[in-house]
This record gives C-alpha cells, sequence and structure tokens, in this order.
C-alpha cells in the first residue's frame, strides 16, 4: 500500500481532496474520502460538484442509497462499500484500513505530531511505502 501524508498550509482542505480525487477518477480508480465530520464532509461534497467550470466529480454519502455506484464516496468510517482503492482521510486523523491500494491522510500544521505519530507506527512494515508532500508557495513538495 502507498501511504501519503500531506501537509496542507496554502489550499483549503476541500481544494486539496478535489485534486486528488479528480486524479484518481481520471486514472479510473475509485476514492472513498474519510471524515468524522458531517459538516466537513457535506463542504468536500459540494467542492466536488463544482470542480471546475465545465466539469464536476459525482459523489455521495456513504449511507445514501446507491452508494455503491459512488466513483466518490463520503463516509465517516474507512469501509468501502464502493469499492474504492483510494481512500483519504480528510480529518486528519490516520486509521489503519487494509485492503486500499492508496491511502491519503491529509492535515493542517498544527495535527503535525499526530501525523508524526503515525508516520512512526508505519515503521518497518515491508507492505507500505510512505512518502510525504507539503505545500510550498502553493506548490506541493515531495519531502519524504
Amino acid at each position: 500500500m502507498k501511504l501519503d501524508f500531506w501537509q496542507y498550509t496554502h489550499d483549503p482542505l476541500e481544494k486539496v481532496v478535489t485534486l486528488i480525487a479528480k486524479r484518481a477518477v481520471g486514472e479510473g480508480q475509485r476514492v472513498l474520502v474519510v471524515s468524522s465530520d458531517p459538516d466537513q464532509r457535506a463542504a468536500i461534497s459540494r467542492a466536488l460538484w463544482q470542480a471546475g467550470a465545465e466539469s464536476f466529480l459525482a459523489n455521495g454519502e456513504a449511507d445514501a442509497p446507491g452508494a455503491e455506484r459512488q466513483p466518490i464516496l463520503l463516509s465517516a468510517e474507512p469501509v468501502a462499500t464502493n469499492g474504492a482503492s483510494h481512500l483519504i482521510l480528510a480529518d486528519g486523523t490516520f486509521r489503519d484500513a487494509p485492503g486500499f491500494a492508496r491511502v491519503f491522510l491529509l492535515f493542517p500544521p498544527d495535527a503535525a505530531p499526530a501525523a508524526r505519530t503515525a508516520w512512526r507506527a508505519q515503521d518497518g512494515r515491508e507492505d507500505v511505502e510512505r512518502a510525504y508532500y507539503a505545500q510550498e508557495d502553493g506548490r506541493w513538495v515531495k519531502k519524504g
């Protein structure tokens, strides 16, 4: 599994989720976005629906009818009823969620200590390939 830590400082969370989801869906993947905060999930959903002037990223909540057909599913729990291969942990809380090809932990600077703890917890795992990205002057830069 690829495990990416993304520390956002310049863009709002919703924009970062949209960036990642757009790329994954464009590659034919399904995405699960997890946040324990229903207001945050609603804001992410709005941003996905408004992804571009002539485009949108279809999405829905995990408890809504037809959730299994959604290319992007929003949920409080890391359960991919839509068969997602990509997991975005949008609320900054790491959850060990086996079965995903790629996991993104998004976090603001004030959540960096918890992210470091999650990073260290992966030490020695041969099934995990880690990377760390941070925003610098509005660009994403790979740091580790």
